[in-house]
């Protein structure tokens, strides 16, 4: 497995838009036919391993471009606007990396690095169906020799089928555990059965694990859910909303090309062509008004990691705030979003749902990932916090080791 090698040694945002907008322009040229014939995104994963893109984080020294978690966030709302499935499906990559990055110095840490730097991605395979909460598990470590056998079964496992390797949780003598698993190792069994309307293309199906054999070093730490502040509640759902800011600036790219060439409109209308109809104008610029908002929300708040990082990640202070702050995002970004990819069919009546179009998409794929982590219960979070002062709720923990 090769990738392309980054050269510079601190790469500007300019450099790697050199890099990467030819490949996202490349992925973004067949997402209309890949959401209309379900064909998942093995080509385009491939077209980003080779570019290194997996590997933005990775230190120069270890084959990686060393770029800050701001500028990552740049090019993850740039990629989703090319194809809103796929900084979903690396989600949990990127925090395996970071995880790694804060890692003891030593051979496991460079070796994971060096792997990632060489094109390696990580899926993940952690909730579980039938199951009430996402620290609950069935699934199960067993000893067998010096290592392990994994066995259960997950659900929502996004980003697995294009993945080198899965992050499992696993319930080890009723302590939480996560390992990391071959994606291709015997007993291991996936499918792409997610059946949502929207975020099709995740790769986020059912995965079993029949007895499988995990080597005694592939055991990482405590896994999903382990209490206590981290870094990696935010830092996953800012993910999940800089893809809503490239959703929202794919549907104005869209819808506005659309309208730029349409010619039919409506007797009552008040411009004889859609492009200079003041209505038509007034939701266009809804549509880019909020993939600004988003972006600039997105952008702000990855700065914010990188002096969270930079301090060292553990500044009680800066978590919670770090945590509010990104939960108030939430909820500003989830409901503009929606509110503007609903409101895009307005600029063309019955045509702007033809299926050749799939305008339909921004909404649903907007949707799916606003309901990852229901709003609801951040909004209750940030109230009860303010109210009682409350702690904010923490939910991850990958576990480096």
């Amino acid at each position: 497995m090769t990738t392309t090698a980054p050269s510079p040694t601190r790469w500007s945002d300019a450099q790697l838009d050199e890099v990467f907008g030819p490949v996202f322009a490349r992925i973004a040229e067949g997402a209309v036919d890949r959401e209309q014939h379900r064909t998942l995104a093995h080509d385009e994963v491939d077209a980003l391993r080779e570019a290194g893109f997996g590997a933005l984080r990775v230190p120069a020294e270890l084959g990686g471009y060393g770029v800050s978690v701001r500028q990552l966030f740049r090019l993850l709302i740039d990629l989703a606007a090319a194809e809103s499935n796929l900084p979903q499906a690396l989600r949990v990559h990127w925090t395996f990396v970071e995880d790694q990055l804060r890692a003891e110095p030593g051979p496991d840490r460079e070796r994971w690095l060096r792997a990632v730097a060489d094109g390696v991605l990580v899926g993940n395979a952690i909730s579980e169906p039938g199951v009430g909460a996402a620290d609950r598990y069935r699934t199960t470590l067993t000893r067998d020799g010096d290592g392990w056998r994994l066995d259960g079964t997950k659900y929502y496992s996004t980003g697995s089928l294009y993945a080198d390797h899965i992050l499992v949780a696993a319930d080890l003598d009723g302590e939480r555990k996560a390992v990391l698993v071959d994606a291709t190792a015997d007993g291991v069994t996936q499918h792409d059965n997610w059946d949502g309307f929207g975020q099709r293309l995740t790769a986020s199906g059912t995965t079993g694990f029949a007895h499988v054999y995990v080597p005694a070093d592939r055991l990482l730490g405590p896994g999903y859910g382990a209490p206590g502040r981290t870094y990696a509640t935010a830092y996953l759902q800012l993910v999940q909303l800089s893809v809503l800011a490239g959703i929202a600036r794919r549907a104005t790219d869209d819808v506005a090309g659309w309208v730029r060439h349409r010619t039919r409109t409506y007797s009552h209308a008040p411009a004889d062509l859609p492009r200079h109809d003041p209505l038509v104008q007034e939701v266009i610029g809804r549509l880019s008004s909020t993939a600004w908002q988003a972006r600039t929300l997105v952008l702000d708040l990855a700065g914010r990691i990188d002096e969270l990082l930079d301090a060292g990640g553990e500044d009680p202070d800066l978590l919670d705030a770090l945590e509010l702050d990104t939960a108030h995002a939430q909820s500003v970004v989830i409901p503009a979003v929606l509110d503007a990819t609903t409101q895009l069919f307005e600029v063309g009546g019955a045509s702007s749902t033809s299926e050749a179009l799939r305008l339909d998409r921004h909404w649903r794929n907007a949707r799916t990932i606003s309901v990852h982590n229901p709003l609801i219960y951040k909004l209750r979070s940030v109230g009860d916090h303010v109210l009682n002062g409350s702690d904010l709720p923490y939910a991850w923990s990958a576990g480096a080791r």
